[in-house]
């Protein structure tokens, strides 16, 4: 394979060839990006974001749960709150795109980073399908994708609807900060004592889920959850609980399409509590990336395929963006 300017920068940022294209993430951002467009120099997905800082305090629960230092000691946080898909330009009361919160807790060693978005599965179960997903719904000679095509791929393939349908069945999000995000993968974790389980992670506000009907949407601007971000942080701050979904015997730990069953009734533990207290410069957030595989002692890497998709495809949309 003939070296590309994308593969020269990751090889200069230590990712070696063999693991960068093992799960063929350059075919996987090529079609994110081409859907959106390929606007230059903007991230291949949640490319509208604003960058916060903040703080992390735990709960006496939460060594129950993981021994990993971020999430047992206090310490800071950087995030991003963001909105779905490659277009940065994309409006904010646009129901059908996904609202994420990404965040990195604590320092160096002991600093993990967790992805959440506002649907508790994903759109694809393997690469191949996620990549059939995206080429499908490329966009035409007119702009538009192939209504045919679209309807012929999710008829094969129905489990990747399961996203667009929970979505829809919400309202529309009024705040970042009344909304209730999942990290949709199923996460290994030590505890204190050397006990070992899957967790998936929540996180849900503090003040309650804020939503708005569709005659209260259609009054907003295009930016209106940027501007309520700021307008929340002047008046005192936002707070989210993190939570740990415990597992049980049988749950799916491989296909992030479906939800562990009985998902929103089972124990959960109250891992933390994080409060964004400031909007940040987007610059620490641009200048790198939230890496999935980066996870502290007591938190280990799922077992899934996307999972590691996603692992090797943040550090290629990084390269892109920046050689742009």
């Amino acid at each position: 394979m003939k070296p590309t300017l994308t593969m020269a920068l990751l090889l200069g940022l230590g990712i070696g060839a063999e693991s960068v294209w093992a799960a063929d993430p350059v075919a996987i951002v090529d079609a994110l990006k081409t859907n959106a467009g390929n606007p230059k120099g903007a991230r291949a997905s949640f490319a509208k974001g604003q960058c916060v800082r903040g703080n992390y305090t735990p709960s006496t629960d939460a060594a129950s749960v993981t021994k990993s230092a971020s999430f047992t000691k206090p310490g800071m946080v950087l995030a991003r709150f963001s909105v779905g898909g490659g277009n940065p330009k994309v409006l904010d009361t646009n129901k059908a795109v996904l609202r994420g919160f990404s965040m990195k807790l604590g320092e160096g060693k002991n600093s993990t980073d967790i992805l959440f978005e506002n649907a508790p599965v994903h759109f694809a179960k393997s690469t191949d399908q996620m990549l059939g997903f995206l080429k499908a719904r490329a966009p035409g000679p007119d702009g538009k994708p192939d209504a045919d095509k679209v309807k012929a791929f999710s008829a094969e393939n129905p489990e990747t609807l399961n996203q667009a349908h929970f979505v829809a069945s919400k309202p529309m999000p009024g705040s970042f900060a009344g909304v209730t995000y999942w990290g949709v993968h199923a996460f290994p974790a030590t505890n204190s004592k050397g006990q070992k389980r899957f967790i998936k992670f929540k996180v849900v506000p503090v003040d309650g889920d804020v939503n708005l009907t569709e005659e209260e949407a259609k009054t907003k601007p295009e930016d209106f959850l940027f501007q309520d971000i700021k307008a929340r942080l002047a008046a005192g701050g936002i707070k989210l609980q993190v939570l740990a979904l415990l597992d049980q015997p049988g749950d799916p730990t491989m296909d992030v399409t479906v939800r562990w069953p009985d998902e929103d009734n089972r124990p959960a533990v109250a891992l933390g509590t994080v409060t964004i207290t400031a909007l940040s410069e987007n610059q620490p957030c641009d200048d790198s990336i939230f890496v999935p595989g980066n996870l502290a002692a007591g938190i280990g890497e799922p077992p899934d395929e996307i999972f590691a998709a996603r692992k090797a495809a943040y550090p290629v949309s990084l390269a892109r963006r920046k050689s742009e």
